[in-house]
């Protein structure tokens, strides 16, 4: 072949390559839709990808220069997405048109089924089934027993830290330290195993359990997965390593194996997923479909509830009003329960309620609520003097949830931490949604506001938080370089032991636990 042949081909190839890109990033434009330009390939992805904004505050900011829109349009890479920034347009598409948009996007492919066969990514009948199946597990009597096995976890902390920190305290990171607790949470009520982290902390499944939560550290790797599967998979790019996905289908193979010989039941995901495989109802449960089950409560329960749990300490630990506050109500509960906190007492603590509801407003996990199109839909026009416009099945649609619960329209002083806001009734729950809305919303959420209770109380119960002067950033500053939000360099907080009045002589497991 000529050179000039060679050299005419690749010119052809670029401007047909450049076309095709303008011709995907010109989807809001032919319609009129609000948008800011996009970057060709990354669209607006561009900040995040170069480490110039977090995920959150990229579309934050986006979400900002469109004030008075019902949405506007986003390209993730070079895929069109709608972006609602209207509540009552949320409200219409995720509970009242729920069926034309009943589905998550995949972003996984079957060849990785511990993330694409669990509920979170499961579709239309499947779904329905899964959810059907597992929402007994969360029901106020199953947590309730749940809550016995929490409070041994906590304990166990709590222990670990009066024999570690002492009176004259120590500073930790916060994340490491209570990702110890919420990996024991799980693993007793999801995977039906005792383990204590704080005693051994390099016991195998707090080793794999980190690993497998981790998954979205490198959030260039995770985009590509998510966006392009093909180079994706030309690339052997991987979510989880093979020791991993093994690791935890032997414990739960084990589980079943054993359970299943000593006639053992248990309250757990486990037990459902096990009646529901011996009574022929046309839903295939085997161990395949066990472990993504019990494996996307892994890694919701360790990584996603660690993080949560470390914004609420650092919240506390820096504003002391709050702290002092929060201290006088566990106290009172301790005064009428005789030192034996239990399920309700702490259920019904108004003003722990509201300091975990505010770290959740100000810090919910990702930037966006995710849906997609599975029939037609008809969207009312974005501006007064648009159009409506009809959504295709396979069209992506987000919910800003962390700019809508920082827009000023909604929350005075809406960067303050401010838990009063929660006990005066200024919260519109149509914009507040830190566990999803509609149908899909977290089927455990409760367990998880629960879980975060329990540390909690017994960690103020115990020690007193507060920053450390060299470690801890006030204000926080959150990380560019990965994918679900935490701060820069850690959560540090220095931990001292309280000076009780009395002894504490009801932290044995009988006693704290008992309903």
């Amino acid at each position: 072949m000529e050179l000039s042949t060679l050299i005419l081909i690749i010119i052809t190839a670029c401007i047909s390559l450049y076309y095709f890109i303008l011709s995907k990033l010109s989807h809001f434009k032919q319609l009129k839709i609000p948008h800011v330009r996009p970057i060709p390939l990354l669209g607006h992805l561009t900040p995040f990808v170069f480490r110039r904004l977090t995920l959150e505050e990229n579309i934050r900011k986006i979400y900002n220069v469109f004030p008075d829109v019902k949405y506007f349009g986003f390209y993730e890479f070079m895929t069109p997405v709608y972006v609602i920034r209207d509540p009552d347009l949320i409200t219409t598409i995720a509970i009242k048109n729920f069926d034309n948009f009943c589905n998550h996007n995949n972003f996984l492919t079957e060849t990785d089924p511990l993330l694409s066969r669990n509920l979170f990514n499961l579709k239309g009948d499947h779904w329905r089934e899964m959810r059907k199946l597992i929402s007994p597990t969360f029901t106020s009597g199953k947590i309730k027993i749940m809550f016995k096995l929490m409070c041994e976890c906590a304990e166990n902390l709590v222990d670990f830290l009066a024999n570690d920190s002492g009176n004259i305290g120590k500073t930790y990171d916060m994340k490491n330290l209570l990702g110890r607790y919420a990996n024991d949470v799980v693993a007793t009520c999801a995977f039906g195993i005792s383990v204590d982290s704080f005693k051994h902390p390099n016991n195998d499944f707090l080793l794999l359990a980190k690993e497998a939560a981790n998954f979205t550290a490198n959030p260039v790797k995770f985009l590509i997965i998510k966006n392009f599967p093909l180079l994706g998979r030309l690339l052997g790019l991987k979510i989880f390593s093979s020791r991993v996905s093994s690791f935890f289908k032997e414990i739960i193979a084990d589980t079943v194996k054993t359970r299943d010989e000593q006639k053992i039941i248990r309250p757990d995901v486990i037990h459902l997923m096990m009646e529901k495989r011996d009574n022929d109802h046309g839903l295939i449960i085997d161990i395949d479909e066990m472990t993504a089950q019990a494996f996307i409560f892994l890694v919701a329960g360790l990584s996603s509830t660690s993080i949560t749990m470390s914004f609420l300490t650092y919240e506390i630990g820096i504003n002391f009003d709050v702290q002092n506050k929060l201290r006088a109500e566990i106290d009172d509960v301790l005064a009428r329960t005789d030192g034996k906190p239990t399920y309700e007492a702490i259920s019904q603590m108004k003003y722990l309620d509201a300091v975990i509801n505010e770290t959740l407003r100000l810090y919910p996990l990702g930037g966006f609520i995710d849906r997609i199109c599975v029939k037609e839909f008809e969207l009312p026009p974005a501006t007064p003097d648009g159009e409506p416009i009809t959504l295709k099945p396979g069209n992506s649609v987000w919910f800003p949830h962390y700019a809508l619960h920082r827009d000023p329209k909604y929350y005075s002083q809406p960067d303050k931490f401010d838990p009063d806001r929660f006990l005066n009734d200024e919260v519109d729950n149509s914009v507040y949604m830190p566990f999803g809305i509609g149908p899909r919303i977290c089927i455990a959420n409760r367990f998880a506001l629960i879980k975060l209770k329990v540390m909690l109380f017994y960690l103020l119960w115990r020690c007193d938080l507060e920053p450390d002067t060299d470690k801890t950033k006030i204000p926080i500053v959150l990380s560019k370089k990965v994918f679900v939000m935490q701060p820069e360099d850690g959560f540090w907080l220095k931990l001292r032991m309280r000076k009780l009045k009395a002894p504490v002589t009801s932290l044995s497991k009988e006693s704290v636990c008992d309903d």
